[in-house]
């Protein structure tokens, strides 16, 4: 596990949930963008999910996901 896993996990379950408290339909559209960024870091990075380090994540990379 990356420490970008734990830090996902806190932030659906501690930041979204507990603290905002927001919708079950708010976190299923965090859920699923989440995904998406995370199926192009494999498409497009070689990445698998498993070993994205928050790291991989910098503006660059952001942006780009945000262009596909």
């Amino acid at each position: 596990m990356t420490l970008i896993a734990p830090t996902l996990e806190a932030f659906f379950t501690e930041r979204l949930a507990r603290q905002k408290q927001v919708s079950p339909q708010t976190v299923a559209a965090y859920r699923d963008a989440i995904r998406l960024l995370l199926g192009y870091l494999h498409d497009e990075h070689g990445i698998t999910p498993c070993k994205v380090r928050i790291e991989d994540l910098d503006a660059e990379v952001i942006v780009a996901f945000l262009d596909h």
